[in-house]
């Protein structure tokens, strides 16, 4: 999906559980401003209802 989408493999893990049925807010530690910045770029991530079903098998 990462590769789909242009995202990076971290915003994938964070936006699965955000844009879920019963929303969830990862708590998030940090050590850079970019890495701040690409967990903020997760919340704009919108998995197709396609690409939620494949990371729901995963789980």
């Amino acid at each position: 999906m990462a590769r789909e989408s242009g995202a990076t493999v971290n915003q994938v893990v964070l936006a699965w559980p955000i844009g879920g049925d019963l929303p969830v807010v990862p708590l998030a530690g940090v050590s850079s401003v970019a890495q701040l910045e690409e967990n903020l770029a997760a919340v704009d991530l919108e998995p197709t209802p396609e690409q939620r079903a494949r990371l729901d098998a995963a789980h």
